[in-house]
């Protein structure tokens, strides 16, 4: 154990090195073309087997993509960037999930890491007590942030499969690092889960920097409460007209959009459970004499549980159609993400604080916290649960400058190789179970 600290200690310049460079080009969902190209040409120089573009994820299934001309201009800046141009190419349409597969020569079981690439859609701030801006690794990118760590997850999810290949002799079965694109409004999970690249793995481990865990050198074993949700887009399509001339012969899709914004968060919420709705945009209108004939709005809905979280869905789709209806006006509405709810494993948990406190790695190891939102790990979660295999959601403790998708959000780097040193652990003894 000791030799697995020390060694992922001496690799705290590398990981730093690595989170910072990331951290000044991040890439929002669907975009991460070259934080994907970099996966690829660092798994495959380690000896893993790499599987990418439309042989890691089901394209059918990917929610929330970008337009063509996002994705196009996405590709052109990440080879400008440095990304390998062929490797881009293959990840053309936004396809930018990884898998590494690394097979020992031993027999064991199957242990996956799922690690999320994207960033968020926040302008990252510019105060001079902001370190990044301060230290040189500021955004590049204009309203591109990693404001919520994933940077540091690509760094460890790195970091970890260069232990792992370092330390193949105490490794037994196969380990899975899985890079996941889209995290963020829960859009990505799902379509690398439809090929099937967990349904053989006996063990899933996920994990973040820092949530709830603020304290240094902590670590949570276990994460619960992740919350099953979807985000639905509705669009609301009327008829324009002359404001004062002919308003009665308009159609107003201003109304319509506003009046199911207020309808939703009528919606009962459930008694068996926690349950939350919000509209997050309201977009509408053409200009300030002409009767509105568009409008958007972007919502979500969760819930404790799948059920919960499906009558929060079938309520809103009602009362968006309901609203609609009354201004006579037309709507499609789309659902552009979504997680299911998933099942802590206590016991899983219960022996990952065994270890975790054996290793004498951390100055604090807490058992359970809850999340309280909602995560697409879950899908890949509950997809090895409904298999037969185990999962755990880790939180690698931290202090944070500011809260997660903050635009002054940063986090204390020391977490790095202690995280990367607790899943070698992991993936050394569960291969070996």
């Amino acid at each position: 154990m000791q030799k697995i600290w020390q060694e992922a200690e001496a690799m705290q310049p590398e990981l730093v090195e690595r989170r910072r460079d990331l951290h000044r080009h991040p890439e929002t969902g669907w975009t991460e073309f070259r934080t994907a190209a970099m996966v690829v040409k660092e798994l495959q120089a380690l000896g893993y087997d790499v599987y990418m573009g439309s042989d890691a994820l089901v394209e059918a299934e990917m929610m929330g993509l970008p337009n063509n001309d996002v994705l196009e201009k996405a590709m052109a800046r990440a080879v400008s960037e440095g990304a390998d141009a062929a490797l881009v190419e293959k990840m053309r349409g936004g396809k930018t999930g990884v898998l590494g597969v690394m097979k020992f020569a031993k027999p064991g079981k199957t242990v996956a890491f799922r690690v999320d690439m994207d960033c968020n859609d926040v302008e990252e701030c510019t105060g001079d007590t902001h370190r990044p801006l301060a230290g040189g690794f500021r955004s590049l990118h204009t309203n591109a942030m990693h404001a919520c760590g994933h940077d540091g997850h690509v760094t460890i999810g790195l970091g970890l499969a260069k232990m792992l290949a370092n330390h193949k002799e105490e490794l037994a079965g196969t380990v899975k690092l899985i890079f996941q694109p889209a995290e963020e409004g829960v859009r990505g999970a799902r379509a690398m889960v439809a090929t099937g690249i967990v349904d053989d793995v006996d063990y899933m481990f996920g994990g973040h920097i820092g949530f709830k865990a603020t304290k240094a050198d902590s670590l949570v074993c276990l994460t619960g409460g992740f919350l099953a949700t979807t985000k639905l887009d509705a669009s609301f399509k009327g008829e324009s007209s002359h404001a004062g001339a002919a308003p009665e012969k308009g159609r107003n899709a201003l109304l319509a959009a506003a009046a199911s914004c207020i309808a939703l968060h009528s919606i009962s919420r459930h008694g068996q459970g926690a349950s939350r709705i919000n509209v997050g945009v309201l977009q509408a209108g053409t200009g300030r004499n002409v009767l509105p004939d568009v409008g958007l709005i972007k919502m979500e809905t969760r819930g404790a549980n799948t059920e919960i979280n499906e009558f929060m869905v079938s309520e809103a789709r009602r009362m968006i159609q309901a609203s609609a209806a009354m201004y006579n006006v037309e709507t499609v509405i789309s659902e552009a993400g979504g997680a299911p709810a998933c099942v802590a494993d206590h016991e899983l948990g219960a022996e990952i604080k065994a270890l975790a406190e054996a290793t004498g790695g951390f100055g604090e190891v807490i058992d359970y916290m809850d999340l309280g939102g909602s995560e697409d790990c879950s899908y890949f979660m509950e997809r090895v649960q409904q298999k037969g295999g185990r999962a755990a959601y880790l939180m690698y403790g931290t202090e944070i400058a500011a809260g997660h998708h903050n635009s002054c959000f940063d986090f204390n780097e020391n977490c790095l190789h202690k995280a990367v040193a607790m899943l070698t652990e992991l993936a050394i003894a569960y291969t070996n179970k």
